[in-house]
Formats: C-alpha cells, structure tokens, sequence
C-alpha cells in the first residue's frame, strides 16, 4: 500500500470496537496496572502549587519521571494488543518495556529542539509591551508544533509494530501520516474535546460528592485519593480508545494485512 493511503476513521472506529468489544477486560488490565494506579500515586505525592506555577522541586519529581514512563510502556502494549495477532498480555508488556526507550528517544528527538524554540521566544515575549514580531513568533511556534503533533502522531503504533531506531520511527510516522493531516487533526481534536469535558465533569461530580461525603481533598488524604483514582481511570478509559484507535489507523496506512482483530489470551 502506498504511504500516501486514505485512512477511513470509520474503519477504525469499527475495528477498534471490535477490540474492545472483545479484549477490552485484558486491555483494562494494562491500563489500570500502567496508568491507573502510577498516575494516582502521583496525584497523591504532588504537592499543591499556586495556580499557574509548578509545584517545588522534591521527591515528587522522580514519581511524575516514572509514572511517565510507564505510562509510555503501556502505550506501546496497547497497542501491541490492539495489532494483534499472537501475544498475550504479559508478553505485551514486556514488548512496550523493551521498545519504550527507543520510543522516549524518538519522542524527545522532536520535542526537544521544538520546546526550546519556544521557550526562547516566550522569554523574550514582554507581556505589557509584546513585540509583534515576536508575538507572531509565538503563535507561528504553536501551529508548528500542532502541525509536527499530527504528523508524528502514529510514533507510538510504529515504535511497536516496527523494530526501527528514533529517527526512523519519526520519518515512518511522517511517511505514513501524508496526505491524511487533517483526518489525522479531526481525531486528535476530537479525542481532545473527549478528555476536557470528561474530566471536567468527572472532576465536578467526584469533587463535590466525595466532599460532601467525606471532606475535603487535602493532599495524601482519603477523599484526594477517590477523586484521583475516579480521574484516573477516566483518563486510562480514553487513552485505551485512542491508542487501540492509533493501531487500526496504523493498519490500514501501512497496510499490515496480518494484523488482525483481537487479543489472545491474558499471559499474566
């Protein structure tokens, strides 16, 4: 198949439904073993911050590092699941722990110089008397970074499909993801808006009922960790979708024919 196919995001809904329809209790396990549960121990340690600015150094650091990491172990077992055929789940993971650094290599190989460029130019954005010229710098450098976003978004599905070095997987995903920038927006917005408002409605509904029942969300307390643990696994339920989604798209534009619908059994 050509790198510059149409992808159907309706194809890919419908196979990762299937997926999910089928294997979702062996995905769950990944996600709430890889993301649920490194994500709310990290909620708990963090230490409050005033809003807009990052909490102090500490210990709490080194926890958001791994959690990190783990959660891009997950990434790439789930979407070694979600390929499929002929693995289970402890294999699985074991896959995305070996590929993760070649994944993190790749991710920072773009992320990097990007984030530098626009840290330089935010330090020298005067807000009570913004230049234009840097100004149009700035929003230039979002729309950069939107833009290289969709373009390398299928790095995950190939950091797993594909034994290939960082450079290689970010020029597979730049090969694959041609011609397809704006389907490829659509999702990524559209899995966005997800997140937003399920988080925002979640964060309402566990905040006030938890409170209400239980008391307020100080830090290491028992309602913080409810309130993290349903926010959590809110967040663990859409990255499940998203990246079982990234694998079907990546299918259909690498046109990996043996890649079937559905996960054996659990190796665990």
């Amino acid at each position: 198949m050509s790198s510059m196919a149409k992808m159907s995001l309706s194809r890919a809904w419908e196979e990762s439904r299937d997926v999910l329809r089928r294997d979702g209790r062996l995905l769950a396990i990944v996600a709430l073993a890889l993301i649920v549960l490194p994500s709310t121990i990290q909620g708990l340690v963090t230490p409050r911050a005033a809003e807009g600015a990052l909490p102090p150094l500490g210990p709490w650091l080194a926890v958001a590092i791994a959690t990190l990491i783990i959660a891009m172990i997950g990434q790439l077992a789930i979407v070694r699941l979600a390929l499929g055929p002929h693995t289970t789940v402890g294999d699985a993971i074991a896959h995305g722990a070996r590929r993760m650094p070649v994944y993190l290599a790749a991710v920072l190989l773009w992320i990097v110089p990007v984030m530098a460029v626009v840290v330089f130019v935010v330090t020298r954005l005067d807000e009570a008397n913004p230049q234009p010229a840097i100004a149009i710098a700035f929003f230039l450098a979002m729309l950069l970074i939107m833009f290289l976003s969709v373009r390398l978004v299928l790095s995950s599905a190939v950091a797993s499909a594909e034994k290939v070095g960082p450079a290689a997987i970010l020029q597979r995903s730049w090969s694959l993801s041609a011609g397809n920038w704006w389907r490829l927006f659509a999702f990524l917005l559209l899995f966005i808006i997800a997140v937003l408002c399920l988080l925002i409605a979640t964060s309402a509904v566990a905040g006030i009922a938890v409170t209400t029942l239980i008391g307020d969300a100080e830090p290491m307390s028992v309602s913080a960790l409810i309130i993290t643990l349903v926010t959590q696994m809110v967040v663990a339920l859409v990255s499940v979708v998203f990246f079982v989604m990234l694998a079907r798209i990546y299918v259909q534009l690498a046109g990996r024919g043996e890649a079937q619908v559905g996960v054996p059994t659990t190796g665990i």
